[in-house]
């Protein structure tokens, strides 16, 4: 065992010196000091020295809000904020689309450009006629192959290339979803850039969920940047919410309860065509006349909380037929 000496200032002879404990005041000072003399260095720095500080940045203001030309909707959103992405979600039959036309429609009346990029090329111009939409102001893009047989063979010549094995290739119906989700993307980036349209809108209604779903996050990041500080709206009609975090605002809307009118299918077809009425009348025929639409605001970040309603506080509204007059 061991032992080493201890030498201590008492064992010296000198005596012990504590430093004087610094204040609250004087260390705040001193943090203060640091904090500015290191963004002195940082603001040296040739590539930052467009950096802002979290604590100097500014509230951001409130976006424009436009109406959608219905009043039910209007008073439960606000209507649609210009430079943000808004999600209107809902199934088939749901009346997503007669509010995308009701939207696209007081939009031009103003005197607004807007574009629509149609994915599954489902859109009907009598019905937006109908709705009051000048379309002398849109641009309709419409996502499709000009060469879908070179592309998607048959079966019999599949089985005879890979011997019979269906394996080997892929679902043409999936294969062509993809084929119009990537136009869709291209198109939406060149209208992006362009900066000359009042509202941008994306119909990807009839697209599979699955399908949607397989479109990157930061596709949807960068939409929202491009869009960021320009008077456009960007609005994106889908079956479920696909773009996350990037929408500032996401509307899911059902459809209640639809009327039908007393007309045939093969009447209305005669008097549309203007030919003598057929016949013969399929009996269990009806036409849809009109049916009432709820909606439901599932998300808003434009005041910078999150806000849900109950679906019982949701608007309902009521949307007519293009046939009906």
């Amino acid at each position: 065992m061991s032992a080493s000496p201890v030498f201590s200032s008492a064992a010296m002879g000198r005596p012990f010196i504590f430093s004087t404990p610094s204040s609250p005041r004087s260390s705040a000072e001193k943090t203060a000091k640091k904090t500015v003399d290191l963004l002195a260095q940082v603001g040296a720095i040739s590539k930052l020295a467009t950096v802002v500080p979290a604590s100097r940045l500014a509230a951001r203001p409130a976006p424009e809000m436009f109406p959608t030309g219905i009043p039910q909707l209007d008073s439960l959103t606000g209507g649609l904020a210009r430079g943000c992405l808004t999600e209107i979600c809902g199934t088939a039959s749901s009346g997503r689309t007669s509010v995308l036309l009701f939207a696209l429609a007081r939009a031009t009346q103003r005197g607004e450009v807007c574009a629509l990029v149609d994915v599954s090329d489902t859109f009907d111009p009598a019905s937006a006629a109908a709705a009051g939409m000048e379309m002398s102001r849109l641009l309709w893009v419409r996502c499709g192959e000009k060469y879908r047989s070179r592309k998607y063979p048959s079966a019999a010549s599949r089985a005879g290339t890979n011997g019979g094995n269906f394996s080997g290739w892929k679902n043409p119906y999936i294969q062509r979803c993809e084929s119009q989700l990537a136009q869709m993307l291209k198109v939406t980036d060149l209208l992006l850039q362009s900066n000359g349209f009042g509202m941008i809108a994306l119909d990807l209604g009839d697209v599979p969920v699955q399908s949607a779903r397989r479109i990157p996050l930061a596709s949807w990041f960068r939409f929202c940047r491009a869009v960021e500080h320009t008077p456009t709206a960007l609005l994106v009609l889908e079956q479920q919410p696909i773009a996350g975090s990037c929408s500032s605002m996401v509307l899911q809307v059902s459809g209640v309860r639809s009327q039908v009118s007393g007309k045939k299918l093969s009447a209305l077809s005669s008097q549309l065509s203007g030919n003598r009425p057929m016949r013969s009348e399929l009996p269990h025929s009806e036409l849809l006349d009109q049916f009432e639409i709820t909606a439901q605001l599932l998300r808003s970040r434009l005041e910078g909380t999150s806000k849900r309603k109950p679906a019982q506080s949701a608007p309902s509204f009521t949307s007519r037929a293009a046939w009906t007059g």
